[in-house]
């Protein structure tokens, strides 16, 4: 009885030392402001997660969406994730998809990029909430061959203390996102086989209708938003029936819109630039000969690496330069499919910037207006005011209207006309630090005022103009997520666009400014041009 008294009293010591030292460390972790507190653990149809609490906000990175699309699932479309048994950490990023990293990106990637790499991330305010959060679903640009979910100015932090669930996520990138092959046509016949990236796209969605509840989003009141090929993949997937209902409200930064900007290839054809002609290209840069399904498992055991692309190889004749029509996820330039009448009818967010991203490829300045025909005077005098023999800062502004801006008004003026709500922007906003060197807003370069981590982007140059500019910026954003109106408390109110009065919303140096388009006669120029351009393809 003694012996049996004395395990009992020192097994009961031991347990009370246990329990002093748990709680000694919880108290500690806590105090740090990383704890997984109270609600971190959250059941999806996959398994238990444990995220981490900071400053008030409560994440999980890196969950699977997919399996991994290694070995036989590479250019498969996304396979269900494997359920797991327990408790997953989720706790930090899961590699970037794989890709040649861009020496000096504006948002460098924060993990190694791999091919396993269709992973999930969600940022939510921590403690009690009342009713379901707004979700929204970020999709990173990059040409569609660089760009990631773990780039800090992507982080969601911000928009959770908003009250926003925001999702992030990573989409397969260059040849390993957008592929074609007889062998793949063969294996795949029921959904065209090409636009794995996309289709990565369209399965998160899918995730958040299945999951987000469990994280307290509202699977009812989702908001797709992208940048750059990002925001052409918001326009793929408003156009797209494939993603009918997955989303409740669309915002398109810098997307384009008009054919032209990327290539436009047909998944099959004997001509050498059909994507199916260019998979057996790549094939034989390899020493990878035949059509079939043993070509096709030769591609497959090729190393990721060999395949990885960044913005520089774009040109790459292996590769086929981003979305293929397939008439399923991509139907063609957005301007066409919106004006044929096609698309989701839900409320929309769209612009670009005052710099933004575009090509001319003349040698002249009058070779360049030469392209205006009749109004080649009227585009002088309103691209070149001050006379300047600089060929590169002119045609750049002709290069970002006729690529980025104009697109944006026309998509504004198509969606508007048949009675969808839509706020058009423009992003004029110049970082204090750069203002002595940039003469308007670069590409990209809304992001981390959209997010509101400006601190991450500028750091020691950040000034409190910047924050206060990122601040106003980032709750238009929050407020259309919400109610599917960017109106913000204190600030101009944003007109809904109309073509009859073209007024739109002017981030500048002096805070937002709401009314009509400034550059009215340039933009108008700009599709003129943009319209003789696509009658000559």
């Amino acid at each position: 009885m003694r012996a049996n008294r004395g395990a009992t009293n020192s097994t009961a010591g031991i347990r009370w030392r246990l329990a002093a030292v748990t709680v000694a460390w919880t108290m500690s972790v806590l105090a740090s402001g990383s704890a997984y507190a109270a609600g971190a653990r959250v059941t999806i149809d996959s398994g238990v997660l444990e995220g981490a609490v900071a400053d008030g906000v409560l994440s999980f990175k890196g969950i699977p969406y997919a399996a991994p699309p290694l070995g036989a699932l590479r250019w498969k479309p996304p396979q269900p994730a494997a359920k797991w048994k327990g408790v997953r950490e989720a706790t930090s990023y899961g590699p970037d998809c794989m890709q040649v990293p861009f020496p000096g990106d504006a948002a460098p990637l924060g993990v190694t990029p791999a091919e396993d790499c269709l992973y999930v991330n969600v940022w939510l305010p921590a403690g009690k909430r009342q009713g379901a959060l707004p979700v929204m679903v970020w999709i990173y640009g990059g040409g569609f061959v660089n760009g990631g979910s773990s780039p800090p100015v992507y982080d969601g932090s911000q928009f959770a203390k908003d009250g926003i669930a925001l999702v992030s996520f990573n989409y397969r990138l260059g040849k390993l996102g957008f592929f074609s092959h007889p062998a793949l046509s063969a294996e795949q016949p029921a959904f065209p086989a090409a636009n794995y990236a996309i289709m990565d796209q369209v399965a998160v969605l899918k995730w958040v209708q299945r999951n987000i509840a469990a994280f307290g989003g509202d699977p009812h009141n989702v908001t797709i938003f992208g940048e750059s090929a990002g925001g052409r993949s918001v326009n793929l997937l408003l156009a797209s029936s494939v993603s009918n209902g997955l989303f409740h409200k669309a915002i398109i930064e810098s997307g384009g819109g008009r054919p032209g900007l990327f290539s436009q290839r047909r998944i099959e054809g004997p001509a050498p630039d059909s994507a199916q002609s260019i998979g057996l290209a790549l094939g034989r840069q390899f020493g990878i000969e035949g059509q079939g399904a043993g070509a096709l498992a030769k591609l497959r055991a090729l190393p990721a690496g060999q395949l990885a692309l960044n913005m520089t190889m774009m040109s790459d004749p292996t590769y086929v330069g981003g979305p293929i029509l397939d008439g399923k996820l991509n139907l063609g330039a957005a301007t066409s499919v919106y004006a044929s009448g096609k698309g989701a009818r839900v409320p929309v967010m769209i612009g670009a910037n005052s710099a933004d991203l575009g090509f001319m490829a003349v040698k002249t300045l009058d070779e360049l207006f030469a392209a205006f025909h009749s109004q080649a005077e009227a585009a002088r005098r309103a691209y070149n005011p001050e006379h300047s023999t600089d060929l590169r800062s002119v045609s750049a502004k002709v290069g970002g209207d006729t690529s980025m801006v104009e697109p944006a008004r026309e998509i504004a003026r198509l969606l508007s006309a048949r009675g969808q709500p839509v706020y058009e922007y423009r992003f004029s906003y110049v970082a204090e630090s750069l203002r002595a060197t940039l003469a308007g807003a670069p590409h990209a370069t809304e992001i981390p005022f959209v997010f509101d981590t400006v601190a991450a982007r500028y750091g020691k140059d950040l000034t409190a103009a910047d924050e206060k500019a990122a601040k106003v910026m980032h709750q238009y954003w929050v407020a259309f997520a919400k109610t599917g109106t960017p109106q913000v408390a204190g600030e101009p109110q944003w007109p809904a666009y109309d073509a009859a009065h073209d007024r739109i919303m002017d981030f500048t140096n002096n805070g937002p400014v709401a009314g009509p388009d400034p550059w009215k006669v340039r933009l108008d120029l700009a599709q003129g041009l943009n319209e003789r351009l696509e009658k000559k393809r």
